[in-house]
């Protein structure tokens, strides 16, 4: 037995998840500016991969104002950061927690990606076929989740709940 698909790593999923279009996508990350005074910050540590994301959020009432994020992450944690920070900006919490929700079913659940405004996230649809990449892509939304919560009030640390880290304020 040669192990090929051992675990969703088989050969072909991985070049199909590894494709151009994310190779663009994380070549082009918008919002990598941090913001003069952000409402909240929160940074978020995946122990899997490696990767580590931090962002900014400036809210208006309920609408995301100005997003800033530093993106240290593999390809798909890149081009999934590169699709929220061309989306977030503009939209209201509950809009985003949607998006966030689709994202997370899409990924868990397999199933067809969002239409509408989240319809980008059809560039990540591959990687619900390796579900060890699942944490990777969700990286920058959790993060995004947690300065929410710090907004909120919250600590951010316990939530949402997942295996990532937050190196802020967190022990």
């Amino acid at each position: 037995m040669n192990g090929s698909n051992r675990a969703g790593h088989g050969s072909g999923r991985m070049a199909e998840l590894y494709n151009t279009r994310l190779l663009r996508l994380a070549a082009s990350i918008p919002c990598t500016m941090r913001l003069d005074a952000p409402d909240a910050t929160a940074t978020l540590h995946s122990p899997l991969c490696g990767s580590r994301i931090t962002v900014e959020i400036a809210l208006n009432g309920d609408r995301v104002a100005g997003y800033g994020q530093e993106v240290r992450a593999c390809l798909v944690g890149q081009a999934a950061a590169s699709i929220l920070g061309s989306l977030i900006v503009g939209l209201t919490v509950a809009e985003f927690r949607r998006g966030h929700a689709l994202f997370r079913t899409m990924l868990r659940d397999r199933t067809p990606p969002p239409a509408g405004l989240w319809h980008p996230l059809e560039a990540l649809a591959p990687v619900a076929d390796v579900p060890v990449r699942h944490r990777s892509a969700l990286l920058p939304f959790d993060a995004v989740e947690a300065a929410l919560a710090r907004v909120a009030g919250l600590d951010g640390c316990n939530d949402p709940p997942s295996l990532f880290r937050s190196s802020e304020g967190c022990s």
